[in-house]
């Protein structure tokens, strides 16, 4: 991203929960569900909403004493993987997904901002029937229709090359930079259109 854009400075807001579900309970490592409250714990949109507040409130980004402004350019979306163990989960995935961009975009204040969804992969490692997500077609299936009606979201896909770590759920490390380097192509491009 800052090969193609040499004169500006990209600033990166992170927020992330492996794990987590955008379908209400359908995961114990957390939940992107507004409507998700489990005693104390905050849902992962709150925490979110969290990060962008902090993130926004720095005045001097880069530090050298003059004010700068995020501009928001994208969104990097690679999750589905804990609705894809659940039917119920999965066959919600599209409109959880189409309500939670929604959100995300409304708290950036732009509601054309791109999205740039990662297609999730099984690592076929289940030992009883060699698949750790029973319902991945039908989040794959969430994921296409998501980028084909919406026009500023597209969907990378998993090369079928990548490597699983023995957990049988995480990429190995070049995997994930292969990635990185196709989400910033897919970012840059529903930024030129």
């Amino acid at each position: 991203m800052v090969t193609a854009n040499p004169d500006q400075k990209i600033a990166i807001i992170k927020y992330a929960r492996g794990g987590s579900s955008i379908a209400n309970n359908a995961s114990r490592f957390g939940n992107w569900s507004v409507g998700f409250s489990d005693g104390n714990a905050i849902n992962q949109y709150d925490n979110f909403l969290t990060t962008v507040k902090n993130a926004l409130a720095v005045s001097d980004i880069d530090g050298d004493g003059s004010p700068d402004t995020l501009v928001p350019k994208g969104i990097i979306w690679m999750q589905g993987e804990a609705d894809a163990c659940l039917d119920w989960a999965a066959n919600d995935y599209y409109h959880n997904l189409t309500e939670l961009m929604g959100l995300i975009r409304a708290a950036f204040h732009k509601d054309d901002i791109p999205v740039v969804l990662g297609q999730i992969a099984d690592s076929g490692g289940d030992p009883k029937d060699g698949k750790m997500m029973d319902f991945i077609e039908i989040v794959h299936q969430a994921q296409q229709n998501f980028a084909k009606q919406d026009k500023a979201a597209t969907l990378v896909n998993n090369p079928l090359s990548y490597q699983f770590l023995k957990d049988n759920w995480h990429y190995k490390s070049e995997n994930y930079i292969d990635l990185g380097q196709a989400f910033a192509k897919a970012i840059l491009k529903l930024n030129q259109d």
